[in-house]
């Protein structure tokens, strides 16, 4: 086999757990679904509450926007930003293994001159918040659902091993011309090791800065709390939207489902996973399959909708195509070594 065939097939290979996942998501979804019950649910929609539902969750990216630009150390103003996170979103909603954020990264040291290396960190930064505020509110709702204690103990693990990662990326970006100094001498004697490295590790470090400023930090983090907040408001008109009401708490306990749920490899858009496991939660709260399965399709179609449309804004007035970006991502050619 030639190194064409060779290589098509290690990127089928890649596709398939995700794709595997996915599948088996939808089959169970379909087995234990009444389908007349759920086409009745979305027919009988309230617009008069589902147009809110979509100003808050563009709302919610726009807050997510402005807190990846403090993160971004303001290196590119709120549109470059905003743009920028809906490319990635395309590109997640096409692409396996969230590639999207790698492509983040590849379009702002295109369009910002700005080094991936540098843009990763950030990212990284950006989903720690994610990953902390989803433990937390399940953290803060499991007892509600369960009434037993030690149901909280993966949440509280989650919880601890993100504040961990949040205190190693602190430390090291305090340190970071120490560590720098450090990894200067222990390559200079090995020929090419320093000048292909070093600056990228550097760029890399720069990113996690951010941490070692307190207003920053807090404000980033705010900004990242205030744009789950809006979510929970798309999340509470939608299901109102379909005559089903729940308490406040159990928005929170939803929303900390879904999104480690997504965390899962899947297909690309999460397709399946998502929806899982927006039913998986709204069962849990003794909800029917029906409803939980509605809401998962209608905020679904929002989010890859709204993204998608911006995304391919975004592609057309940088003059990117996605197919070429994808070749560059799979040929590595994503990163510079200075911002």
């Amino acid at each position: 086999m030639n190194t064409a065939g060779r290589s098509k097939l290690t990127a089928i290979g890649r596709w398939l757990p995700g794709l595997a996942i996915s599948i088996i998501a939808i089959l169970l979804l379909t087995r234990s679904t009444n389908w007349s019950e759920l086409l009745a649910a979305i027919s009988g929609i309230k617009l008069s509450l589902f147009f809110p539902a979509l100003f808050f969750f563009i709302v919610s990216l726009g807050l997510r926007a402005v807190a990846w630009m403090i993160l971004l150390q303001k290196k590119v103003n709120f549109s470059r930003a905003f743009v920028t996170l809906n490319e990635g979103y395309l590109l997640n909603n096409i692409f396996p293994f969230r590639l999207g954020e790698v492509g983040r990264a590849f379009i702002l040291s295109k369009t910002a001159n700005l080094s991936g290396f540098f843009v990763i960190s950030t990212i990284v930064i950006e989903r720690t918040y994610d990953i902390a505020i989803a433990a937390g509110l399940l953290l803060a709702t499991l007892p509600n659902v369960f009434s037993i204690g030690n149901n909280q103990s993966i949440a509280v693990l989650v919880l601890v091993l993100v504040i961990i990662g949040l205190f190693t990326m602190f430390a090291v970006a305090r340190n970071r011309s120490i560590i720098i100094t450090k990894l200067e001498a222990f390559s200079s004697k090995r020929f090419g090791i320093a000048d292909r490295i070093i600056p990228r590790i550097n760029s890399l470090l720069k990113g996690f800065e951010v941490l070692t400023s307190l207003d920053q930090f807090l404000l980033s983090f705010f900004l990242m709390m205030l744009s789950w907040l809006f979510g929970a408001l798309e999340l509470i008109f939608l299901t109102k939207s379909f005559g089903v009401n729940l308490e406040l708490w159990m928005f929170g306990f939803i929303l900390g489902v879904i999104s480690l749920g997504i965390a899962i490899p899947s297909a690309p858009a999460g397709l399946g996973v998502y929806e899982i496991a927006m039913v998986g939660a709204f069962s849990l709260l003794g909800y029917s399959t029906s409803a939980g399965l509605g809401i998962a399709f209608i905020s679904h179609f929002i989010s890859i909708t709204f993204t998608g449309l911006v995304g391919m804004y975004g592609f057309i007035r940088d003059g990117e195509s996605i197919s070429n970006l994808y070749q560059n991502l799979r040929k590595r050619r994503i990163f510079k070594p200075n911002p």
